[in-house]
């Protein structure tokens, strides 16, 4: 039912940025040297004849969304660049005038075909998975809700209510939704400090005892030279996931660091998250490794806030990981396997308590994911996808409107921090934690609010 809220697209840019790292960063057994972002712009026109343009950035992020054994990485990165062109093109043609969560939801469900469609052109021999699809049409979405938001000379997450959707939640998600809109559980107004949640790479030195070539460029070299720098207070700790012995002592060294820092400025309120990167083949060994803590170094142990998925995504495949037993001891959030309303029920009756939003997926999804976690009392953290600039304060906004998020990660500015430079003097207290704590208060302009 059209609103007089309703936007029309009537432009749609997509253009590709490359961004070399400056330290290697291990995960999920591959090392990353570097990503390519996608720029979108996107410019809407409403009823009365006013214009706005939106802009949304994001990692394209293939050797995370599709870590195929089949498909070689140039080859998935080339499909996931059409993918992102062809959303655009869709995008550009969408007849009707309408709000973001419809358009967006529209585009998810062709995502398939699109996907499809470049797969036959180049000819791979798998299909695309639907995680890696819906990050290459991410900044397609987000660019969509920011120039909704700026047509309307607000912040978007003001625009989630009946006067602006047509459709209450019990159209997106369960029918327990019914006559409840999204501002029930988005806040229009940024919360104004956050804290930081630092990657741990598994490759990252740890003192300078471990530093084997130099980078030399003036950032910090260690984990301790950036807890010392940042003031850091919440780290978040890459492990191997097949090597129960190698990660408890990756737990217990990263502690040992923390702990001397804490020492040098009175601070002991250290919080850790664990990422297995799905390495784990069963969830006895998140349980051996907790174990280990708990008989080497109970106060390690406690310091862990929450766990990232530890076993393969494909829960279907897998319904031997179940995380009831886990989550009983801390947290467990669901993050590759999360694509959707129908993955978040299947995690849920896994035994997971816990949801990772990214807004690599969708900044609609994201939201619709928010508001179910908020309804059942989930556990709330937001990632990201090693995002700079743009990327990164999408993410962060995010984080600072969804009540009960507890952290938000952000390591752009550990390994591309050259791509956060021209957003830097506008909003240098998000780019730069002090005392660990980033300033999302300054992410209060209209449209996303950067």
């Amino acid at each position: 039912m059209p609103q007089v809220n309703d936007a029309r697209v009537k432009d749609v840019s997509c253009e590709f940025e490359d961004t070399p790292f400056r330290t290697p960063l291990k995960f999920g057994g591959r090392v990353v040297d570097g990503s390519q972002i996608v720029n979108v712009a996107v410019t809407v026109e409403t009823a009365d004849g006013r214009r706005a343009v939106g802009h949304g950035s994001m990692p394209l992020g293939n050797v995370w969304g599709w870590p195929s054994p089949n498909i070689a990485p140039v080859a998935a990165a080339e499909a996931v660049r059409r993918l992102a062109q062809s959303a655009s093109r869709w995008l550009a043609s969408y007849p009707d005038a309408g709000h973001p969560l419809d358009i967006g939801n529209d585009l998810e469900h062709a995502l398939g075909t699109l996907a499809d469609e470049v797969i036959g052109e180049l000819g791979l021999s798998e299909p695309m998975p639907k995680l890696m699809a819906l990050v290459a049409a991410s900044s397609v979405d987000a660019a969509l809700h920011d120039a909704y938001g700026k047509v309307h000379g607000r912040s978007v997450y003001a625009c989630y209510g009946p006067d602006f959707v047509a459709r209450d939640l019990s159209h997106y998600l369960t029918p327990e939704f019914q006559g409840e809109f999204l501002d029930r559980y988005v806040s229009p107004a940024p919360r104004p400090t956050f804290p930081l949640y630092h990657l741990v790479g598994a490759m990252d030195p740890l003192s300078a005892a471990d530093v084997v070539r130099p980078i030399g460029d003036g950032l910090p070299e260690t984990l301790a030279d950036w807890i010392d720098r940042d003031g850091l207070t919440h780290l978040k700790i890459k492990l191997s996931g097949d090597d129960p012995a190698w990660d408890a002592q990756r737990v217990l060294d990263v502690d040992r660091i923390a702990e001397e820092a804490g020492r040098r400025r009175g601070w002991a309120g250290w919080r850790f998250s664990l990422d297995f990167n799905e390495r784990c083949d069963r969830p006895e060994q998140v349980l051996d490794l907790f174990d280990r803590l708990r008989a080497e170094s109970p106060g390690a142990l406690e310091k862990i806030q929450y766990v990232e998925q530890p076993t393969a995504r494909d829960l279907n495949a897998h319904p031997e990981a179940d995380m009831h037993r886990v989550a009983a001891v801390r947290p467990v959030v669901i993050d590759e396997s999360l694509t959707g309303l129908d993955s978040l029920l299947l995690a849920r009756q896994r035994g997971y308590s816990g949801v990772a939003l990214k807004t690599c997926k969708g900044h609609g999804q994201a939201l619709l994911m928010a508001a179910y976690a908020r309804k059942h009392g989930l556990f709330l953290c937001v990632q990201d996808l090693t995002c700079p600039g743009a990327s990164f304060l999408h993410s962060a906004g995010l984080a600072a409107r969804i009540p009960g998020v507890e952290a938000i990660e952000g390591n752009g500015r550990q390994y591309c921090p050259a791509a956060n430079r021209r957003w830097e003097d506008r909003f240098a207290g998000v780019f730069h934690p002090r005392d660990g704590v980033i300033q999302t208060g300054l992410l209060s302009g209209p449209g996303l609010g950067y």
